[in-house]
């Protein structure tokens, strides 16, 4: 109990339990090589999906103070991005004992919608190990509804002799 205690107070003095921003990539690294756990946004301020996923990482910093969150503007550091090959916005990187071993790109791990709540990307941070999930890590806690997936196909299938006319006179021309 008492090693727990002193374990949560060396993760406060490193800066765990806030969402705070980075602006250098030198700062990256050092960040990356100091927590074992490390969750790191990569953001731009004009991405409106950016500030979703900044909500919720705010809310989960302070919850989960073995990992690290932090967040970093793609526009500051060009060299980082490039040489971790983000290309999305936003991603989510994450990084365990100074390596990168995940990514979170956009929402499609998170149910492909806007609105997924929290635990969903709670889950999702759970299944890559940088956090102590207490959930079941095989089924996620959400899933969309269909009012909020888009219909791909929204058309009725057709056969191969359908040639798409729904008139269902027949003209006899064969």
């Amino acid at each position: 109990m008492k090693q727990l205690q002193q374990q949560k107070q060396e993760w406060l003095n490193q800066g765990h339990g806030e969402y705070t921003e980075i602006t250098t990539e030198k700062e990256f690294f050092d960040q990356s090589k100091k927590s074992k756990n490390l969750v790191c946004h990569f953001y731009r301020d004009t991405t409106f999906r950016c500030k979703i996923v900044d909500k919720h990482l705010a809310i989960l910093a302070p919850k989960h103070l073995e990992t690290k969150f932090i967040r970093i503007n793609v526009e500051k550091c060009p060299f980082l991005v490039e040489r971790l090959r983000i290309k999305v916005l936003p991603t989510i990187c994450i990084a365990k004992d100074g390596k990168t071993t995940d990514y979170i790109v956009g929402f499609d791990d998170l149910g492909g919608s806007d609105d997924f709540p929290i635990e969903m990307l709670e889950w999702r941070l759970g299944r890559a190990e940088v956090i102590q999930y207490s959930g079941d890590l095989l089924t996620p806690p959400w899933e969309p509804s269909k009012s909020s997936v888009k219909k791909i196909f929204s058309h009725a299938k057709k056969t191969i002799r359908d040639d798409g006319d729904d008139d269902s006179e027949d003209d006899g021309d064969w």
